[in-house]
């Protein structure tokens, strides 16, 4: 006879699987850069494509041939540094000292932030942590967003530097290119699609039942030795809601900063977002989310030396082929 039970299926890696609190990613850690400069950014996810080029690493096996890499585009409008926020460091733990507010913004930035009725931009004279408050700005996107997303992102260098970058920029745009480099590895943090109640099965891998079984073969073999007592463990591969977690991919190679859109806009529009009309990237391999969703990326904080090519190589061609299957 069959054995009914088998092990565990399923990455403890990420649990609970609990759908995140809300669309945008939230970051619990930075990495450590020299510049007083921002360590990431947030886009809006695009859809994918391919590009072609001449590969000139130097140990490649492909060295000199034609090849072809799947990419996504983000696009990314100009952020707004809506302001920042100092923290001490208190019983090992970072906490809130104090806020600066830039004077004037627009209007759309009512929809997510109450305006202070009086601006007292005090600087701390110690601090040990400094985030630039930066605010996105979709209604310059085509997909008719007007929320826009606010969230916070550590600035590298001194402090006397971070403070000087702040009243320097405070109530500015930046662009991408003041922030990453082309041929940077960065970190994607993303909340996936959600797929809604999901079997054991397509949640986490089982194996179906013999074909005479009773009462399901879409079902796990075993409940575990409590299952008589109404408790069922949270390690057995039982059915519930999935899709729509916080992920963060590590290493994200960084092909392509653009500011012409026209290079990459597919015929007749990206499936489920339309044209891209502002500043672009173009990263190797995919992103997690669905279309139109927003992706903080952030400068690699472990980066493998293995992926990074040094120079950036030169793209011949990007599609630009219908993604409407036609």
């Amino acid at each position: 006879m069959a054995k009914v039970g088998r092990p565990r299926h399923g990455s403890m890696q990420f649990w609970p699987r609990k759908r995140a609190a809300k669309e945008t990613p939230k970051l619990r850690s930075f990495p450590k850069v020299d510049s007083a400069l921002p360590v990431g950014l947030a886009g809006y996810k695009v859809g994918m494509t391919h590009l072609t080029f001449t590969d000139n690493r130097k140990n490649s096996k492909t060295k000199g041939d034609l090849v072809t890499w799947p990419v996504t585009i983000v696009e990314v409008p100009n952020l707004k540094v809506i302001g920042a926020r100092f923290y001490k460091n208190h019983y090992g733990g970072m906490q809130p000292l104090t806020d600066v507010r830039a004077d004037k913004l627009d209007k759309t930035f009512e929809r997510k932030l109450t305006a202070p009725k009086k601006v007292n931009n005090k600087y701390p004279d110690s601090f040990d942590e400094a985030r630039v408050l930066l605010g996105t700005q979709p209604s310059l996107t085509g997909f008719g967003k007007k929320r826009p997303e606010v969230f916070e992102m550590a600035i590298g260098g001194s402090n006397e530097e971070k403070i000087a970058y702040i009243k320097e920029n405070l109530g500015k745009d930046l662009s991408p290119s003041d922030i990453l480099k082309e041929g940077e590895l960065l970190d994607s943090h993303s909340v996936t699609k959600g797929k809604g109640y999901q079997g054991p099965v397509k949640r986490f891998g089982i194996g179906l039942k013999a074909s005479k079984s009773e009462k399901g073969r879409r079902r796990p073999g075993s409940l575990g030795g409590w299952k008589g007592h109404a408790h069922f463990m949270y390690r057995n591969p039982n059915a519930g809601k999935m899709g729509y977690h916080l992920r963060t991919e590590y290493n994200k190679l960084l092909l392509k900063i653009g500011d012409n859109p026209e290079e990459i806009n597919a015929k007749g529009g990206f499936i489920r977002y339309g044209l891209v009309k502002n500043n672009y990237l173009l990263i190797k391999g995919s992103l997690g989310g669905p279309h139109k969703r927003l992706v903080i990326l952030n400068k690699a904080i472990r980066p493998n030396k293995k992926l990074a090519i040094g120079e950036v190589p030169s793209i011949e061609h990007v599609s630009t082929s219908s993604k409407q299957g036609r």
